[in-house]
């Protein structure tokens, strides 16, 4: 059963991978029956040509399967030629991908000499964004689209000539003039920006094509691939599909927007190809894409989910499920961090941050934190074996008597729980806070499917999703979590999320819940870094310089900075950000203030104090803690 008027995937309910076409880049297959490829980015300057060969060398012995190399111009396209060469001599054939933007020349030399090039649809022919409307249906707007078929179609038939691949990217911070005046900074402009391509391309009967739709926001990125995909269904296209977070950041912010945005689509088996964009060496995105696609493809044959009628679902926009309040969760309060210590062994009972609820046993309650006034105590029923302490709330499971309890209660279940028997019972009790298990390898559909069936059913009960991991890597754990729960939270899903794990401390799972709920742009509690990983256009130390402002500016919690390497896409990503450092030239920055240039062309080593000068003058700063 499916809702028709977004069919983006096979099924809601059972993992699939979509099916695609199959695109050749020189040895590497992308889409087709091959398995989901990995890749990353160089960051030197192309010229340089022995720093480049070096990084590449660095990505394909971590497992890259093909290297992303900025392309700027004509002189940076030819030196493409002497690293292939270097490469070829020292026995990699990783196949390497230029990227382009703003110089449809330089896509033509580089299609001539290596084996796929990425156009940017905002840039490709347009040049840098003007900001000027242009009316739909206008002489100008039906001359920008001849612009396109014009330097476009010379640029397919000498990939056609040369077997060379391309990638359509388009990056929500990049759209063309024309497409914004149309759409605004929307999915559907987005898409619209990437079909307008793929027309032409079939026109021209040219089929090795990649696409990517990008954001650094989460949840624009997802319902935007979706959009996409179902659009191609409506015009009979198949194009391989590759995934990133744009701007992820780096440490664990950036695994976890990563694992959140990359891992909700490869659940509903879209993404033939992707790249983890960190602020980091560029080597230490593959292991974390590797662990991503192996997580997700473990979910193939699955026992199978009961399908229900998606008829309230939105795949394509955020409309969050409507719940009434029972105690703090639920109705119109903030998505509720939980922890399960009832697995927890003593020595990782941890609270350095407390959460909204605390599930124990009776006899844990004495090691708990004294401090616990705007915390929910809530205590397994069974447990309790001499009744339940004033202030706290029982927790029963379904096939208890849960529903004569005077007062509210806790119910933990299953999907295959919510049959019309415990569906009576809720509608009898409604001050039930449900939380929603799986045992299913499939967790996040199964779940998924409660959340559409409670709709059909008309519940507005709130609902904490459960999730327990068994890792003691704390990495494999959060990339695990971020993967399995982000997509219900972008969904509009949950009131609340409670991570429950024998094996990383109590105080690691609360934080890991804080930090998915902020990548699933649900539940800001710190700030929000948007940071680009940096390549060749980069003019100064991106990696150091997300440091140092990370460090000083960490403690204002909900506020949204973003550090931007260049201009290419440095303005449109940050469409979300209250403040921008972007590079503007060698050691020269430029500060933003919701995309408005406030200071330009500032020395580098002056920016970061006048960045915090410029958030003090707008009265955004807080002196931290000690």
């Amino acid at each position: 059963m499916q809702n028709q008027k977004y069919h983006f995937c096979q099924s809601y309910f059972q993992y699939c991978r979509n099916k695609t076409a199959p695109v050749k880049v020189g040895n590497v297959t992308i889409g087709g029956d091959s398995p989901i490829r990995v890749q990353s980015m160089t960051t030197t300057n192309t010229l340089d040509t022995a720093a480049t060969v070096e990084q590449s060398l660095k990505i394909a012995r971590a497992g890259g399967e093909l290297v992303r190399i900025t392309t700027q111009g004509r002189r940076e396209a030819l030196n493409l030629k002497s690293i292939k060469e270097s490469l070829t001599r020292l026995g990699c054939e990783v196949p390497l991908v230029a990227d382009v933007h703003f110089n449809p020349s330089a896509a033509d030399i580089a299609a001539q000499l290596i084996e796929k090039v990425r156009i940017n649809p905002g840039n490709f022919t347009g040049g840098a964004k003007k900001f000027r409307h242009i009316e739909a249906g206008s002489e100008e707007d039906r001359e920008g689209l001849e612009q396109i078929r014009q330097k476009l179609i010379p640029f397919l038939r000498q990939c056609k000539k040369h077997f060379t691949a391309i990638r359509i990217g388009v990056n929500h911070g990049s759209l063309s003039d024309r497409i914004m005046s149309k759409y605004g900074d929307t999915p559907e402009g987005m898409v619209e920006s990437c079909m307008e391509y793929l027309r032409i391309c079939r026109e021209e009967n040219f089929n090795d094509v990649v696409l990517s739709i990008k954001s650094s926001n989460t949840r624009v990125m997802v319902h935007t691939v979706r959009l996409l995909v179902h659009r191609m269904g409506e015009e009979n296209m198949s194009y391989p599909i590759h995934l990133g977070v744009t701007e992820a950041g780096s440490g664990e912010d950036g695994r976890l927007k990563s694992a959140v945005g990359i891992g909700a689509l490869l659940i509903d088996g879209i993404g033939d190809t992707l790249r983890v964009s960190l602020t980091e060496p560029p080597e230490n995105e593959i292991p974390v894409a590797k662990s991503l696609v192996h997580y997700i493809s473990k979910k193939a044959n699955h026992p199978p989910v009961a399908e229900t009628n998606p008829q309230h679902y939105s795949p394509c926009s955020y409309v969050k499920r409507q719940t009434h309040q029972v105690e703090t969760i639920g109705g119109e309060n903030v998505v509720a961090v939980a922890a399960d210590i009832r697995n927890v062994p003593p020595e990782l009972l941890q609270f350095h941050t407390l959460p909204e609820v605390i599930i124990c046993h009776s006899n844990q309650i004495n090691h708990l934190p004294e401090n616990l006034h705007n915390t929910r105590l809530v205590v397994e029923h069974q447990s309790n074996k001499f009744g339940h302490k004033p202030g706290t709330i029982p927790l029963f499971k379904i096939d208890e008597e849960w529903h004569h309890f005077d007062g509210p209660v806790f119910v933990e279940l299953t999907y295959p729980d919510l049959n019309s028997h415990n569906a009576n019972r809720l509608r009898s009790k409604k001050d039930t806070v449900l939380l929603l298990k799986s045992n299913n390898i499939n967790s996040t559909a199964e779940q998924r499917a409660f959340f559409m069936t409670m709709q059909n059913l008309g519940l507005s009960h709130p609902v904490i999703i459960h999730g327990y991991y068994e890792d003691k890597n704390l990495k494999d754990f959060q990339l695990k979590a971020a993967a399995d729960k982000g997509l219900l939270f972008l969904d509009g899903y949950g009131d609340g999320l409670c991570l429950s794990t024998p094996n990383i401390t109590t105080s690691q799972a609360i934080q890991t819940s804080f930090g998915i709920l902020q990548a699933s742009r649900v539940r800001f509690t710190k700030t929000e870094f948007i940071s680009c990983p940096g390549c060749g256009r980069t003019l100064f130390d991106l990696q150091k310089t997300a440091e140092k402002i990370q460090k000083k500016t960490s403690h204002l919690k909900g506020l949204k900075i973003a550090i931007m390497g260049c201009i290419v896409n440095g303005i449109g990503e940050m469409a979300d950000a209250d403040y921008g450092y972007v590079g503007a030239g060698p050691g020269r920055i430029s500060l933003f203030r919701n995309r408005e240039l406030i200071k330009k062309s500032i020395p580098e080593e002056q920016a970061v104090n006048e960045l915090i000068k410029l958030i003090k003058s707008y009265g955004d700063w807080v002196d931290p803690i000690e």
